[in-house]
């Protein structure tokens, strides 16, 4: 099942795994989200992945049919897999960690019940820390979505025709991003957050509410996903905020651009946007591993509010409490850039960074970013125009 070319990067992966067990003297992990099958397995499929201190990873299958290799066992049910590590290893763990933040409540009672007599504890924390670290190879991968991402970014002005909507804007962006290989599926770390491709916002849609926890909201189409393109139509001195996802290889980018049709010529926005550049250089200058993320928060705050742009930032009539997050194989990653996060820099991960400001009858500005922690600072990996670029001539 398991690419052997692949099989050397998957190794590095179990390792820091198994170090963070180690940590909270976890013995084993029965991993069964598309995402953390993805990152110990290569693939997804439908099963579990058994990892302990000692053992290669075993895999337990149920769909696809078809899947070779030594480890592979074929089970029909949950209630098949503790036998069968009995069968194959000649004893068991003291515990076992589960995805509790991602199971069902009946599918945790009955994997528990399953394995009755072995104490069931929480992998989450497990696998978000070992994905917060990425290798090189998922750099690699991280670097070549950016690049798609960019190049998608940059056909965004010869998209605009007189009269159109913002979500015709977005129908022909995901278009284009679906050309250049995007695989159109977003994963999102939890249930409070649900998107398809990202939001694009134009004009006041930019300061409707949303329920979920993005940095800009918008009313979407429909009550059913409230965020995003809502029809408003595009006229001039209208900021048009582009912010969708960039997966082109299983690990995700994640970019904000603003359009503005004809020109802006609101002040205020303008400052803002500038204000937004500044935050982001001036956090290149901060960001380095061994600084708690908190401080980057803080640093943005402490620009915004120095530039008189307080009531804008990170929202008008509602506020994200972020400035920024991890990106991979989900878009919601370590580290979380907010003032109560404990989470420190380190060389190898990988964070989006968006500073963004909602201006009261312009709409939305700011950019987002991209960027790869390395030894001396950091690497932006969406690399593309960062002023308001001008549409509709």
């Amino acid at each position: 099942m398991i690419d052997k070319d692949l099989y050397p990067e998957l190794t590095k992966r179990w390792e820091k795994i198994r170090s963070q067990m180690k940590r909270e003297n976890i013995k084993a992990c029965l991993l069964t989200s598309s995402a953390n099958l993805f990152y110990t397995a290569g693939r997804v499929f439908k099963g579990y992945i058994y990892i302990d201190s000692e053992n290669e990873p075993l895999f337990f299958v149920q769909r696809p049919i078809g899947l070779n290799g030594d480890n592979i066992h074929y089970i029909k049910k949950q209630e098949d897999i503790k036998p069968l590590l009995s069968e194959l290893l000649g004893s068991l763990p003291e515990n076992v960690a589960v995805e509790a933040d991602f199971l069902t409540y009946n599918e945790y009672k009955r994997l528990e019940k399953a394995f009755e007599g072995i104490e069931f504890k929480n992998a989450t924390s497990i696998l978000r820390g070992a994905r917060s670290i990425k290798t090189d190879y998922e750099i690699g991968k991280l670097k070549e979505s950016g690049l798609k991402h960019a190049a998608v970014y940059s056909h965004i002005p010869g998209i605009y025709e007189e009269g159109m909507t913002d979500d015709e804007v977005s129908i022909e962006v995901e278009r284009i991003s679906r050309k250049f290989g995007n695989l159109g599926m977003f994963r999102i770390f939890g249930s409070s957050m649900e998107t398809f491709a990202g939001s694009v916002v134009a004009g006041e849609n930019a300061d409707n509410p949303s329920p979920y926890d993005f940095a800009m909201g918008g009313s979407g189409l429909n009550p059913s996903l409230p965020v995003g393109a809502n029809g408003t139509i595009l006229r001039p001195g209208m900021t048009l905020m582009v912010d969708l996802g960039g997966n082109f290889t299983g690990y995700m980018t994640d970019m904000t651009r603003v359009f503005v049709v004809k020109s802006l010529e609101n002040d205020l926005a303008k400052r803002a946007h500038n204000c937004s550049i500044e935050i982001e250089k001036e956090i290149m200058k901060l960001a380095k591993p061994g600084v708690p993320v908190k401080e980057l928060y803080e640093l943005a705050v402490s620009i915004a509010n120095n530039a008189g742009l307080k009531d804008y930032f990170m929202g008008y009539s509602q506020k994200a409490g972020f400035i920024g997050h991890g990106v991979g194989i989900e878009i919601n990653e370590l580290p979380v850039i907010a003032p109560r996060s404990r989470d420190i820099l380190e060389a190898g991960m990988v964070f989006a960074l968006e500073p963004k400001f909602v201006i009261p009858g312009v709409g939305a500005v700011g950019n987002e970013n991209t960027f790869v922690v390395l030894e001396n600072g950091l690497e932006v990996i969406t690399v593309f125009e960062e002023d308001i670029i001008e549409i509709g001539f």
